[in-house]
């Protein structure tokens, strides 16, 4: 006898599927990541990152206007420094008229309504190409927070609306959110990047900004040390509720596809946002892909997405968002 319920009636066709279809793709949900270098006139590919662009701020504002247009919202700014103002203190991160700065600047005066995140971390301003200061072999950790609560305050001041550290030093949640209420900054946000793995996803991203370790023998390879192991799962909520519990207002899972599992976790665990973060390898590999002709490019960039916002996503970091929104639209 065949059974009075066929769950294959709600897949008949297009017009049904979509009727009962539990989960959805909008322009709210993502986050643009943005890189930033000096100069005039510059928009330049980025070699293992096809269709992606190093920005001057003249061509920000144009990025902008696009990404506004697109009902694209919300930008996370990255910026590539030049290697005579890195030094093992970020020194050139707490420049009020440095690169970040006056991006944030630029965007604010031109686009007031777009939401401003920033990335507060060291590694691009550091001569060693670490998140932090350098010691004795060593990555530091609370001389670097230090460092960071006034690079996020210098970022606030020239009109961040959100700040992103990146870093995973121990305690620089509470430096951060300490600096902002002693400086009136009570409004800025601070979405913290709690579940942020020692990956082998990042290659492009270090490309793009020119912030790889070194390979020196008196400091450490990779950075092992202060990123997560990506054989733990619940360092992750732990990470993450001593985050919120330091004043985060939004949490951040990085990478994403390998990581749909902790994802899913810290969603049922918290009462926050969380944010996940589609790195710049996941962004290369389908690009390369697609480019051989072994996979449909926007089939497969559509699921990997939805398949974000299933796992618990609330707000998507993504090389794909405008691709996304085209094919959306």
């Amino acid at each position: 006898m065949f059974p009075l319920r066929r769950n294959r009636r709600l897949r008949t066709n297009e017009s049904i599927r979509a009727l009962v279809r539990e989960t959805y793709l909008t322009p709210n949900d993502f986050l643009v990541p943005l890189f930033v270098v000096e100069g005039q006139g510059i928009k330049e590919e980025i070699p293992s990152m096809p269709n992606y662009y190093r920005l001057s701020l003249d061509m920000l504002k144009k990025e902008i206007v696009e990404l506004w247009n697109m009902e694209l919202k919300a930008v996370l700014l990255f910026v590539k420094v030049p290697d005579n103002l890195k030094d093992n203190k970020g020194t050139e991160a707490l420049n009020p008229e440095g690169l970040m700065q006056r991006a944030i600047k630029t965007i604010k005066e031109f686009c007031p309504e777009m939401l401003v995140m920033t990335d507060v971390a060291l590694d691009p301003y550091s001569s060693y190409g670490h998140d932090g200061i350098v010691q004795n072999g060593k990555i530091v950790n609370d001389d670097t927070a230090e460092v960071l609560a006034e690079m996020g305050l210098s970022h606030a001041q020239a009109g961040a609306d959100v700040l992103a550290p990146s870093d995973m030093m121990d305690g620089r949640i509470l430096s951060l959110r300490e600096a902002l209420e002693d400086e009136g900054f009570f409004d800025t946000g601070i979405m913290s990047y709690s579940a942020k793995y020692a990956s082998s996803f990042y290659g492009p991203f270090r490309d793009a900004l020119d912030s790889a370790p070194v390979d020196m023998q008196e400091v450490p390879k990779d950075k092992k040390t202060y990123q997560m192991d990506f054989a733990n799962r619940f360092e992750a909520i732990r990470e993450t509720e001593m985050d919120i519990d330091e004043g985060a207002d939004i949490v951040m899972v990085k990478p994403g596809l390998a990581y749909l599992d902790i994802l899913r976790e810290i969603k049922n665990e918290v009462d926050v946002p969380v944010a996940v973060y589609q790195v710049s390898g996941e962004y290369a590999m389908l690009k390369a892909a697609a480019e051989k002709g072994w996979l449909d490019h926007d089939a497969v960039m559509l699921e990997q997405l939805i398949a974000f916002k299933r796992a618990g996503a609330d707000i998507i970091a993504s090389y794909f968002a405008k691709d996304v929104v085209r094919l959306l639209s």
